[in-house]
């Protein structure tokens, strides 16, 4: 039955999409995090979309003659049709007003799509002669979660927002734009003495191993940066927005976190959460917790970000977890490269401070001195050459616990919750560490005296 209809899609729509481009190419920044090229149905209109992402990648116009000058370099302008199939897209599309919703009808169609592929794979799954019902549930889920993973990302949500939605309220939100130029501080004094504050146009490297507070501290970096007058932008690849609300306003209120979650609190404490949340609702935060991303799709973001509300400061958590671009003979290390060129590129084309974290290999563990070196980046040695400063997070505590500090150090007291920050590289100025203190109930870290034995 399924077998006579054709598979769900709209052409009229995809030729809309690709005619508005060549209208104003400068509308791809509005479509890229919408729709994907793999998400329209006729190959043509699949080729054209490639090609103006290609065009938009390299900061190109996309035209009419653009388009054709790179579909001829690909030897893919005969396929779609020529000039002619170029300027019939052109002539049915009157304005490029209502590409965004073109391109939500192609995402709705491609998601059918998907989904109707999801079912076909799950009843072969059902057919599978096996004892094991339990892989059998656990296949068939991650064949729909991968529908679910490839719909249009929700893009970058106010911080007001959330919290509006935490107390069921609703308000008007008006971010002011920051107007300074001065580096950006990280609140803590050590630090900034150390960098000389946080420039603009720089890529700066956040590393540690899992557990250690590495999103932490970005986020306390972050919400100081908003307390300045900076506009901050936050792509968290990891955690969901709600999670990373509620994480700062445990930070600001002084609340355990735990307690927090659970609503465990007493009334001088809410009355500290709803003074909080009214100080954090009016930082011009904006959190995308959007995940499976890819560097095209974060940068026509953080572009539409900046044109409309500003931007000083922008936050990745954390960058092994972008997507690549998927092509063929590439590898991760080959991927991670292009990852962060593009990332140094984007601080420097919009000209924000760039924070990205990275995940550590596992070598400090296997080491018997465990502090972090830039060999320790995982996946790739670019990072450490495109990055303009590395900073790295060590704890003693996450490897020792007091019996074995006290027979590795003895006489030297243990190191509950002290948290080493090492710039490991600073382009523009020198490196260092000093200590900072890891309040892991409040989920912020705290300034402690400068390391003397750097």
């Amino acid at each position: 039955m399924y077998a006579e209809k054709l598979l769900p899609h709209d052409l009229e729509a995809e030729e809309a999409v690709v005619g508005s481009l060549l209208i104003d190419g400068e509308c791809f920044s509005r479509l890229a995090h919408l729709i994907r090229p793999e998400d329209f149905y006729r190959e043509k209109n699949q080729i054209c979309f490639t090609a103006c992402s290609a065009l938009f990648e390299r900061d190109e116009a996309i035209d009419q003659v653009t388009l054709a000058r790179e579909l001829s370099r690909t030897s893919q302008l005969e396929t779609i049709g020529g000039m002619a199939y170029l300027s019939h897209l052109v002539s049915v599309t009157p304005t490029s007003a209502h590409s965004e919703h073109y391109a939500q009808l192609i995402s709705r169609t491609s998601i059918m799509r998907r989904l109707i592929d999801a079912a076909s794979r799950i009843s072969a799954i059902g057919y599978d002669d096996t004892d094991d019902i339990d892989a059998t549930l656990r296949q068939a889920e991650d064949v729909l979660f991968s529908v679910r993973s490839g719909q249009a990302q929700r893009g970058f949500i106010p911080l007001r927002q959330i919290y509006d939605q935490y107390l069921e309220e609703r308000a008007a939100i008006i971010e002011p734009e920051s107007e300074t130029q001065a580096p950006l501080l990280t609140g803590f004094n050590d630090l900034d003495d150390l960098l000389g504050g946080m420039q603009r146009a720089d890529m700066i490297i956040l590393g540690a191993r899992p557990g250690v507070g590495k999103s932490t501290l970005a986020l306390n970096i972050s919400i100081t940066a908003a307390k300045n007058g900076a506009t901050v932008g936050m792509f968290s690849l990891e955690m969901s927005r709600e999670q990373l609300a509620f994480r700062i306003l445990s930070a600001d209120a002084e609340i355990d976190s735990h307690r927090l979650r659970l609503g465990l609190n007493t009334e001088a404490e809410e009355q500290r959460i709803i003074d909080s949340i009214g100080r954090l609702s009016e930082l011009p935060v904006y959190i995308d917790d959007t995940p499976y991303q890819t560097m095209i799709e974060m940068r026509s973001k953080a572009r539409r970000l900046s044109l409309e509300h500003g931007l000083d400061l922008l936050i990745v958590d954390y960058l092994q977890l972008i997507q690549g671009r998927g092509r063929g003979g590439e590898n991760r290390v080959q991927e991670i490269s292009e990852i962060t060129r593009s990332l140094k590129g984007l601080a420097r084309d919009l000209d924000v401070c760039l924070l990205a974290c990275s995940q550590l290999s596992r070598a400090p563990e296997n080491r018997p001195v465990h502090r972090p070196q830039l060999s320790d980046l995982r996946d790739s040695g670019s990072i450490e050459q495109d990055a303009d400063v590395v900073l790295f997070i060590h704890r003693e505590d996450m490897y020792f616990t007091e019996e074995e500090w006290e027979q590795h150090s003895p006489g030297r007291p243990y190191p509950h919750n002290i948290a080493e920050i090492i710039v490991a590289k600073h382009r523009n100025g020198p490196t260092g560490a000093l200590k900072l203190f890891f309040r892991d109930t409040l989920v912020r870290f705290d300034a402690l005296a400068r390391v003397d034995d750097f």
